[in-house]
């Protein structure tokens, strides 16, 4: 049986805490941004925790 390749784009996508939780960046930060205050789009600079229901299949993508 040939090896599992790790998906692409999930790969440049999502990272790994040292406690094993998947860390991912936040969306709406790309353009638009005269609209968003500064508060908001400082907020959105950070990254977050993947959602509970989520890590399964991005477990799943980067071959864990």
């Amino acid at each position: 049986m040939p090896k599992m390749k790790t998906n692409s784009s999930a790969k440049k996508r999502f990272k790994l805490t040292g406690s094993g939780k998947i860390k991912r960046k936040h969306a709406f930060k790309s353009h638009i941004l005269t609209k968003k205050s500064t508060k908001r789009k400082r907020a959105l600079t950070q990254f977050t925790v993947v959602d509970k229901a989520d890590v399964k299949s991005i477990k799943k993508l980067l071959c864990m």
